[in-house]
């Protein structure tokens, strides 16, 4: 039989969402964390833009809220931006409080500029390292909790759920090859997202979307995942090697050029490479496109060269190993998927359609990013809305928790493994080349078609590894293909050649295995 892991918490992933959740519920009850990789594995860990709160006196939450519902292109939930922006400078002061050192001259905290923002608001650790110090700070906190125990190497397959109500997890332990049955009075998805279930993506391997098809297979409805954000500036080569090229970057001056070394952003925008990321990644693909080209460039060579290499040493460091140097050189660039908008549909406090169960983070859709992020938004949410659902979650520490028997035949067939890798890449592949930045009926079409039969000699096992990962890609593809095909309209990060116009009525497009696929106006 199974093992079996009780606890009043369970929190699945281990991002800025699921640590600040974990180490937030930790003072109402024990906490389990369940992480299919090591805990360092997240897309907060490699963020490097910061956090956008208005904390300046030249600042306030009223702008923040302004200019977040700007970037969102009518689709933002107002509600939740006004939480999001009044009561984020609360939650980053606790973290303060607690030991959180922003970076500071003066006494003073050095606030970075990014795309959208109309005030310097991004606070930074460690220059551009803001995603790896912050979980490095939860960690720590965590590992003195006696209430808290991680679980890394987990894979979380299947929620426990009976009457419409979570209560908790299947998991496959890699290290002892075992299943695991982990309950919980209260269960939060914080898995992340779904980026790199494209080939080109700054997002780690492991963002394909786990948390978003397990909560879709339980029923809990999905949002909007039709909103991929490109970032615009993701690190360019031939042999298709990529990272992420912060924001912050053309927020201290950077110039986005063509071949010739001329700046274009002028002609696309007024605030140029300033312009919200939807409008910067449909520039520079329109430039792509127009000379046939596949990369284009960012130069700070204007820039003073000791600041940029102090303020982007990592950067610096990572781009030299390509022989570029960021001070003087021009450096190569090309969109890339960054962050999926959409998620598991839910409410003001994190609860999703199915009870007890809650999400947060990117694995979520809050509709504070409506149709477009605001750029660094994305780890204040996290925190915001991690502290909501916590909060609110209490109410179900008095639940008895369920008591079904534990399944014990979860297992993993190595054979299956080479059809697998190729299916995957097959399937990265097809969302790269057919869902991108622009989109179209007849491209939209061809990849639902090819996602559809991509498993047709595919042979299925009930509980198998490799098969339940085959659907879940499955799963998460069409998810975004559906919700693209059904948004007939051109709305921030989601652009359509054939429908180039934005919507005269604002809907959102939700989808769940009970009720296919909806639109509510």
């Amino acid at each position: 039989m199974s093992k079996i892991i009780e606890s009043d918490f369970l929190v699945i992933g281990s991002g800025l969402a699921g640590l600040f959740s974990a180490y937030r519920a930790s003072r109402y009850g024990s906490v389990s964390i369940l992480t299919k990789h090591f805990v360092q594995t997240s897309s907060t860990f490699w963020a490097q833009g910061g956090i956008a709160t208005a904390i300046d006196e030249d600042d306030s939450p009223e702008i923040h809220f302004e200019d977040t519902i700007n970037a969102g292109r009518g689709l933002c939930n107002e509600e939740a931006v006004k939480i999001l922006v009044n009561e984020g400078p609360k939650r980053i002061n606790e973290l303060i409080s607690d030991g959180l050192s922003f970076d500071q001259v003066d006494s003073k905290y050095t606030l970075g500029l990014e795309g959208g923002h109309s005030r310097r608001r991004i606070l930074h650790l460690g220059g551009n390292e803001t995603g790896r110090l912050i979980v490095e700070f939860l960690i720590e906190k965590i590992s003195k909790s006696n209430r808290i125990k991680i679980y890394e190497n987990f894979l979380a397959h299947k929620l426990i759920i009976e009457d419409h109500k979570c209560y908790g997890t299947y998991a496959y332990d890699w290290k002892s090859k075992s299943e695991y049955s982990f309950f919980a009075k209260v269960v939060v998805i914080a898995s992340g997202g779904t980026a790199g279930i494209y080939k080109r993506s700054t997002n780690p391997e492991s963002s394909t979307g786990d948390g978003i098809s397990l909560a879709f297979n339980a029923g809990a409805a999905i949002a909007n995942m039709e909103f991929i954000q490109f970032h615009p500036t993701a690190f360019f080569t031939n042999k298709g090697t990529t990272f992420l090229l912060s924001e912050a970057l053309r927020g201290e001056g950077g110039y986005l050029v063509n071949n010739d070394g001329k700046r274009f952003m002028l002609n696309y925008h007024s605030a140029a490479e300033l312009a919200p990321r939807d409008v910067v990644s449909k520039a520079i693909f329109s430039e792509l496109e127009k000379e046939n080209i596949d990369h284009l460039f960012l130069s700070l060579s204007h820039l003073n060269k000791s600041k940029i290499k102090s303020r982007f040493k990592n950067l610096y460091e990572k781009a030299q190993e390509f022989k570029i140097d960021i001070t003087t050189d021009k450096i190569p660039i090309a969109p890339a998927a960054h962050y999926s908008i959409g998620g598991v549909n839910s409410d003001l406090n994190g609860e999703t359609s199915i009870e007890k169960l809650f999400a947060s983070g990117e694995v979520s859709y809050t509709g504070v990013h409506g149709a477009n992020r605001l750029a660094s938004n994305s780890l204040l949410e996290c925190i915001v809305f991690s502290y909501r659902a916590i909060e609110e979650s209490r109410k179900y520490l008095s639940v008895i928790n369920y008591s079904e028997p534990p399944i014990n035949n979860y297992y993993v067939n190595d054979k299956y493994d080479s059809e697998y890798q190729k299916l995957k890449n097959d399937i990265l592949k097809i969302m790269n080349d057919y869902i991108g930045i622009i989109r179209s009926n007849e491209s939209l079409s061809s990849a639902q078609l090819m996602i559809n039969k991509i498993d047709k000699n595919w042979n299925y096992k009930i509980n198998e590894y490799y098969s339940d990962r085959l659907k879940s890609l499955k799963s998460v593809a069409l998810l975004i293909i559906n919700g693209a095909l059904a948004r007939k309209e051109t709305r921030g990060s989601h652009i359509r050649s054939d429908y180039p116009s934005k919507s005269e009525n604002v809907y959102n497009i939700y989808q769940s295995i009970n009720d296919g696929l909806k639109i509510k106006n």
